[in-house]
């Protein structure tokens, strides 16, 4: 078993509140679930309205899936049209039981 850890810093530029912030999380959260199957969720900076940091899990049989599919996720952030990948940490390890 192999799990992927992806910690993303985006800033949201054109919210004005934390419900502008929330609705475009919401969607990014929303489309990178349903297109990666990956586990999703705003990890901090949950009180900044023009700042997200999002956390992302992924388990498989195989590292080089789980590192290509957390690369494109980063990738699929960096040409977003309103939040700006500010920077990200991926992490790969094997689990052996």
């Amino acid at each position: 078993m192999v799990i992927g850890s992806l910690r993303v810093r985006l800033r949201v530029r054109d919210a004005r509140s934390l419900k502008d912030k929330r609705r475009v999380v919401r969607s990014i959260k929303d489309r990178l679930r349903n297109g990666y199957n990956i586990s999703i969720a705003e990890v901090d900076a949950q009180d900044k309205y023009q700042l997200a940091v999002l956390g992302i899990a992924l388990v498989a049989d195989e590292a080089y899936f789980v590192r290509t599919t957390l690369e494109k996720i980063v990738e699929n952030l960096r040409h977003h049209p309103v939040a700006e990948l500010i920077d990200h940490e991926l992490e790969v390890g094997a689990v052996y039981e």
